[in-house]
């Protein structure tokens, strides 16, 4: 009895351990790819701060070309995401508060829930999934194929010339189609209210908003989502460009790309939660 409890303990031990190497191991390389993607994102800032005006007619269109693919394009899907969540959320947050007498909260709540939290995010999730899994895939065949190294042959700063146009453009692409789905998501809401034949003026509803938003309001919402769009090149570029990626390594780089950039949004939100409250 003694040696069967005796071996139990060792196995349970071992599994222990096994589970503890297992989570460290984890964490350092979590902590490690933090470490390169911090040092990653400093350079790409500071080739914006010095670098941003050299060579305009060649970073310029592909700046464009990167707020076309990343925003223009996009519009449509986000366009049913802004109108299925002012259907699905807001309609019924209106319904549901004018049922219970609150309706005086109905601007308060929609500014809280739409323009600071839900808008960013869902913008920023969508440029993540649509936009920055491409990206990872054309960085990492720039590296295979050696572009890397021909930029800097020719004296050219691969991270201006491929970092730099991405997180411009995919920052201004954030920025409007946050814009865009607020607008969408906060008419589509209203829109289901009223055919519920929920008893709040248009007037009333738009005096609502208007009053609870603040001067702080566009100032943080603005930097939030310029913010996200430029975490989400440099998370997607760092990935394709940190080491050269083999075929099978692709679909690893992207499901790495997107965790990442999910974990940066959240902890960039987290921060912008301690501001609002501050402000």
């Amino acid at each position: 009895m003694t040696e069967h409890v005796g071996g139990l303990s060792a196995r349970v031990g071992g599994w222990f351990r096994s589970y503890l190497n297992f989570v460290g191991r984890q964490v350092f390389r979590f902590a490690e790819t933090m470490r390169g993607l911090g040092a990653f994102a400093l350079i790409s800032l500071g080739v914006v701060a010095t670098k941003f005006n050299e060579s305009p007619r060649v970073i310029h269109p592909l700046i464009w070309r990167q707020v076309h693919r990343a925003g223009v394009k996009l519009f449509p899907i986000v366009f049913f995401i802004g109108f299925a969540l002012g259907l699905v959320i807001i309609g019924q947050t209106v319904s549901l508060l004018t049922r219970v007498g609150a309706q005086n909260f109905t601007g308060t709540i929609m500014v809280t829930v739409v323009v600071r939290e839900l808008g960013p995010l869902a913008a920023a999730l969508l440029v993540l999934v649509r936009v920055g899994t491409a990206i990872v895939i054309e960085m990492g065949t720039a590296r295979a194929q050696g572009e890397v190294e021909a930029l800097e042959a020719l004296g050219i700063d691969p991270v201006h010339y491929l970092v730099v146009p991405r997180m411009i453009g995919l920052a201004v692409s954030v920025f409007a189609l946050t814009m865009y789905l607020i607008l969408v998501a906060l008419l589509s809401g209203y829109l289901f209210a009223f055919v519920q034949d929920v008893p709040l003026m248009p007037g009333d509803y738009f005096r609502q908003l208007a009053g609870a938003l603040r001067w702080q309001d566009f100032v943080l919402l603005g930097l939030k989502t310029l913010g996200f769009g430029a975490v989400a090149a440099v998370v997607t570029c760092y990935q394709g460009l940190a080491r050269p990626l083999q075929l099978e390594d692709v679909s690893t780089a992207t499901m790495n790309a997107v965790v990442h950039g999910v974990v940066a949004f959240v902890l960039m939100d987290a921060l912008f939660i301690v501001v609002y409250l501050l402000v």
